[in-house]
């Protein structure tokens, strides 16, 4: 079944590609079924696409159908993660896992260790069992059992090796880079004519992937940061005109900032990619970190780590998985912040924490526990149905399955004319800042 595109043409197509016919019956013993179920989503500038106003959508829904594709006895399942780690993937992995054996009776799951480095021959890799005994207990711990790497891998050489294994379903758990690789492998796989499922399940701590509202993992690591955010409080206020400086994940989104601004109500000021603020004159940060020590006597900052780079050295430079290197935004502000105060005999104490190692590497808690496992779930019931190139994404409440196509179209920022973004500034006081709000 294709879910019914409500949007104007050629804005959205939310079709769902299938391998085939589905003729072999499900043997699930709970017959909730999610045959010719939809669900109508209002899209809007939350969901990262620029509107004229809210457009209702329609996409499948996400669930067990009664009709397979795959039988079950005979299909063979890989699991691959990538990039950067992040609360909730062991959840996930196990989910998968669980369901396909428990409910599926599938004979084998292989895990592709170091992500798509797994697949290559020349890294020398060795594949990995995955059955419910050794995964049992994943879910106490935080980063992948099967490992992860950055970097793309040749799409050809990817899909060798899922035919020299015989596999299946491929489910790959990653970010935009790693959504859009799924689409690369798809497209191979789709050239040779080939019967492979290609589900993705989104991950980004940066909560950055395009149509996803709220990634798994990014509940925990909001918790995490207040956690730092308190801790750089209670450094500021223990000596006269503290200072504490807090840098958190988020390259060009900055979610966790914003949300961790929220739930503790201590910092003073927010930086975020999305706001490029100054640093001096009028309606600069610091004459207004100045102005708060002289009424306050203490100061927190929290900065996403991606903010601030218009103030920094360009380089052209990137990382493995081809983005732009960033400069240290953290080192910039403690530099720029005691040459400011020193200029005005301001005597000052700064204190720096960058918790983003810690924050990516604990367990996931309760409700992510619970996000992860319908993922999973999820996944394997749209794989076992013949669904390939999707993600399963949780919209507005409700479980759909979204085509890779939407999810990589682009990267999800914070939008700063939003309620969220309005909070923020409520919430810090930094709203006369220039760059705080668009140019209207």
């Amino acid at each position: 079944m294709n879910a019914k595109n409500t949007m104007p043409s050629g804005m959205l197509n939310t079709d769902v590609r299938t391998l085939g016919p589905c003729k072999l019956n499900s043997q699930l013993p709970i017959k909730i079924w999610a045959d010719n179920k939809t669900v109508q989503i209002f899209v809007d500038e939350d969901l990262g696409e620029q509107t004229a106003g809210p457009i209702q959508v329609e996409f499948e829904s996400a669930g067990p159908r009664k009709k397979l594709y795959f039988e079950p006895t005979r299909a063979k399942c890989a699991i691959v993660t990538c990039g950067g780690l992040c609360p909730g993937i062991n959840d996930v992995i196990r989910a998968i896992v669980m369901e396909s054996f428990h409910a599926y009776n599938v004979p084998a799951i292989i895990g592709i260790p170091y992500g798509l480095e797994g697949f290559i021959p020349s890294f020398k890799h060795k594949l990995v069992d995955l059955t419910p005994d050794i995964v049992s207990d994943i879910h106490r711990f935080g980063g992948t059992i099967v490992g992860s790497s950055r970097g793309p891998q040749p799409p050809d050489e990817i899909v060798d090796t899922l035919e020299r294994s015989n596999i299946n379903i491929l489910f790959i758990i990653g970010g935009d880079g790693t959504m859009k690789a799924a689409l690369s492998i798809s497209e191979e796989v789709r050239k040779r004519n080939l019967k492979i499922a290609v589900i993705g399940i989104p991950k980004t701590i940066d909560n950055d992937i395009n149509f996803i509202p709220q990634s798994f993992g990014f509940e925990t690591a909001v918790f995490q940061a207040t956690e730092s955010i308190e801790c750089a409080h209670t450094e500021a206020c223990g000596t006269p005109n503290g200072i504490g400086l807090v840098k958190l994940m988020g390259r060009e989104s900055g979610f966790i900032a914003a949300l961790a601004t929220l739930a503790l109500k201590e910092v003073n000021f927010v930086l975020i990619p999305e706001a490029p603020f100054v640093l001096e004159g009028e309606g600069g940060l610091l004459p207004a970190l100045e102005d708060r020590l002289k009424t306050r006597k203490h100061a927190v900052i929290v900065t996403a780590e991606g903010a601030g780079q218009h103030l920094l050295p360009q380089s052209n430079a990137t990382d493995a998985s081809g983005n732009p290197v960033l400069g240290d935004i953290l080192d910039l502000l403690h530099q720029k912040i005691s040459t400011y105060l020193n200029a005005r005999q301001m005597k000052h104490s700064i204190k720096c924490i960058d918790p983003s190692y810690i924050i990516r590497s604990v367990p996931a808690n309760a409700n992510d526990k619970v996000y992860c496992g319908f993922l999973g779930q999820y996944a394997v019931h749209a794989a076992m149905a013949g669904r390939t190139d999707i993600v399963i994404a949780k919209l507005q409440g409700r479980y759909v399955h979204l085509p890779l196509q939407i999810v990589t179209r682009k990267r999800r920022t914070l939008n700063i004319c939003s309620e969220l973004w309005r909070a923020v500034l409520e919430s810090t006081g930094q709203g006369t800042l220039k760059g705080m709000m668009p140019d209207i």
